[in-house]
């Protein structure tokens, strides 16, 4: 008679699959009279134990969530001297240089059905299924003159083949903020940072997870 060896992988398959029987039999049973807290406990325990290897864990331990963000409304006299991103192995990063920023920066970062121009308000097309809007409590200009004047507004970075951002758009400066349009691949985690430096400056930096 043929028989199959049991590798040490389908003994454990079946002392799992035997342990999540039992705890959903004690579940499903009803409590004996005068049973007290110790046996609810001991049945907690045992469905943690059970469900606990099963549970996935984040991708790249990020646990960054999409609701928006923001951290004040007072503006710095600091002024936009740049945009830059970059490509990362759990993330893709926008950075927005700011020089000579007396204090930290303020922001407001969050998803919007549809970016729109400051001052006009007019629409600014994104490519991808969810738009981020990046609004800077900074101008790009000083003394009516701008301190960021890219190429090409629709594009201040060219992101093709990027694994979550899909386009980079200067929506505008006006009132002493600047806001940018951030196109990204889907409603993905993302996290904001204001880190010093260089110099006198400080940097906004908006991290957009690749995937949940």
């Amino acid at each position: 008679m043929h028989t199959t060896a049991r590798t040490p992988a389908t003994r454990a398959r079946r002392g799992w699959a035997a342990a999540g029987l039992a705890a959903l039999l004690l579940a499903a049973a009803p409590p004996a009279p005068g049973a007290g807290t110790n046996e609810s406990a001991s049945l907690r325990s045992l469905t943690t134990a059970v469900s606990s290897p099963l549970q996935s864990s984040p991708y790249c331990g990020i646990y960054w969530g999409s609701l928006g963000r923001t951290n004040g409304t007072t503006h710095t006299t600091g002024t936009v001297e740049g945009v830059r991103a970059g490509r990362h192995t759990c993330f893709d990063r926008l950075v927005i240089d700011v020089a000579n920023v007396p204090r930290s920066l303020t922001y407001d970062v969050r998803y919007v059905d549809a970016v729109r121009a400051d001052g006009s308000g007019r629409l600014v097309p994104l490519a991808g299924a969810a738009d981020l809007q990046i609004v800077l409590r900074a101008p790009a200009y000083a003394d009516g003159s701008p301190t960021y004047s890219p190429t090409r507004r629709d594009q201040l970075v060219n992101v093709t083949g990027w694994d979550t951002f899909r386009q980079i758009a200067l929506a505008g400066s006006f009132e002493g903020q600047t806001t940018v349009g951030l196109g990204v691949r889907a409603r993905l985690p993302f996290r904001v940072l204001v880190l010093d430096g260089p110099g006198d400056g400080a940097r906004l930096v908006v991290d957009v997870a690749h995937r949940w």
